[in-house]
């Protein structure tokens, strides 16, 4: 199972194991141990470090661009603290994961997968939903054209069809997690799911690709909408970034 990010957003892409939810190079460090053996145990754990190390992304705009929409405050929360915590955590656990396999302690392996899957995810997710915003100067709002415009019109019947099935699901959705509009790979079609907490898309199917997503968990809104989070689904839809989905969309269809 892989969790891609755009490329800009961290050192490499994620990749994890359907197993437990293990990146896939710390399954097979084994592996990797074993082709370097002559250079020593460390130099493989350096090696599968070096690999999955992810870093914070810059934003593309300032933390007041999309007012009123999201205000400058909770932007900088979100990106500073929240966004910080899962790479700093992500990266925490991917050393504890790395002493844990070197001393063979399956119990402490396994006891990982939770923050690597939460954390790992938490920053897979926000990765994207940076991306997926922006500025009205800078075109967010715009609605898609072409062939994403075509293939929304063709799944949904409708681009406002469109919005309002994402905004149910996203208001509907119970405590914490995310709304996705996702490209079927296999299927050759659009589709909205949701994910709990910070689970990416990737775990609903293999063949989904996010396109939007948007965060619904209560730091994402709290401090301008309070509980109102239908209020904040409406109004997001004026600094979504439909360029950036578009191209995704192409690629992926492509």
């Amino acid at each position: 199972m892989s969790l891609l990010v755009d490329p800009c957003c961290c050192k490499t892409t994620l990749t994890s194991s359907r197993f437990f939810g293990i990146p896939t190079s710390a399954m097979s460090m084994r592996a990797v141990f074993a082709k370097n053996k002559t250079r020593g145990l460390g130099f493989g754990l350096r090696q599968v470090r070096a690999m999955q190390t992810v870093t914070l992304p810059d934003l593309d705009y300032d933390f007041s661009a999309l007012e009123p929409t999201i205000n400058g405050e909770i932007m900088q929360i979100h990106h500073q603290k929240h966004h910080r915590a899962y790479v700093t955590n992500y990266n925490k656990a991917l050393e504890q994961l790395e002493e844990a396999i070197g001393k063979g302690d399956s119990s402490k392996v396994v006891g990982l997968q939770g923050a690597i899957k939460f954390n790992g995810g938490g920053h897979v997710n926000h990765s994207i939903f940076w991306k997926n915003l922006a500025p009205k100067k800078d075109g967010g709002g715009e609605a898609p054209h072409q062939s994403l415009g075509w293939a929304i019109d063709t799944s949904f019947g409708s681009l406002d069809n469109l919005m309002k099935k994402i905004n149910a699901d996203g208001a509907a959705l119970q405590g914490s997690g995310w709304v996705w509009l996702a490209y079927d790979k296999e299927l050759k079609n659009l589709k909205v799911e949701t994910t709990p907490n910070q689970d990416p898309l990737i775990t609903k199917g293999q063949n989904l690709v996010p396109l939007l997503g948007i965060d619904v968990w209560e730091h994402a809104y709290y401090l301008q909408y309070q509980n109102m989070r239908p209020d904040y689904l409406k109004n997001i839809w004026d600094v979504i970034n439909w360029k950036y989905a578009s191209q995704v969309y192409e690629k992926e269809s492509a």
